[in-house]
């Protein structure tokens, strides 16, 4: 008889939402039972109108916020009190506003805050930060203070701070606001080369279909529609309910849409 090999594991998704509903203490009901499921590697837009529970839904990820209903889980581990180092280090988070990131005197400092606060030291510490701007392109820019640089450069900084911890999912709230056209592309170009799972929030509709294969369209506290991202863009009667609206002029049908990983 053959022996029973054991077909190999399969990794958790890196992000599962489960019936996430969440009130405010003032009582705004925020969310109404969200479900999502996000692969490893996959790059998602989170799209939608303001007030529709982006923030709040990105705040559950990494345990900012608690207490409501459902469940959240990153790469298998549950989103819950005892696990919340090890999930802040999984879930990076870049702020739409750079600065409310970089607070040391120096670049090098800002990107080696947080893997010296989880206990690396020495010739490891100086690895981990080299590595992570070498790969937002600032590793020349090491021993700058931040308030020196341009807001773009100082984007790419804040990207390398959350990267410097290896996380699991990288999640950028706005990424492409205020920047110009060219910091517009090199982030871009960062952003793909990345191997990591991406959820972008952002209303910049064409930098979604260039970045992004999927988009989740949350609007009232409930996703009102996920999927590939070209085709809810040129779903006109999706997006006028919900808001979202294509520059002027702008036809997504003729945009190369991001491929998909798979």
């Amino acid at each position: 008889m053959d022996p029973v090999t054991s077909a190999p594991a399969v990794p958790a998704p890196s992000l599962e939402v489960a019936g996430l509903a969440y009130a405010y203490p003032d009582g705004h009901q925020a969310l109404f039972g969200v479900d999502l499921t996000v692969g490893r590697g996959e790059r998602v837009a989170l799209l939608g109108p303001n007030g529709a529970g982006k923030t709040t839904l990105v705040l559950h990820l990494n345990g900012i916020l608690g207490g409501g209903i459902g469940t959240v889980r990153v790469a298998g581990l549950p989103v819950a009190k005892q696990h919340l180092a090890e999930i802040r280090r999984r879930v990076g988070i870049v702020f739409q506003d750079p600065d409310d990131q970089l607070f040391m005197p120096t670049v090098r400092e800002d990107v080696a805050f947080g893997p010296a606060a989880a206990g690396l030291r020495g010739a490891e510490l100086e690895e981990r930060v080299r590595e992570a701007l070498e790969r937002v392109g600032m590793a020349g820019f090491a021993d700058r203070p931040p308030h020196h640089l341009s807001f773009g450069q100082r984007r790419r900084v804040a990207v390398a701070t959350v990267l410097a911890m290896r996380p699991e999912i990288l999640v950028l709230d706005e990424p492409s606001s205020n920047l110009d056209p060219a910091s517009r592309r090199e982030l871009a170009d960062i952003l793909r080369s990345l191997d990591v799972t991406v959820l972008m929030v952002t209303h910049d509709l064409p930098y979604a279909l260039e970045l992004c294969p999927r988009s989740v369209v949350l609007s009232e506290g409930v996703i009102a529609a996920d999927g590939p991202t070209q085709e809810l863009l040129c779903d006109e009667e999706l997006m006028r309910a919900h808001r979202l609206e294509l520059p002027f002029g702008f036809d997504p049908r003729s945009v190369r849409a991001a491929p998909s990983r798979e």
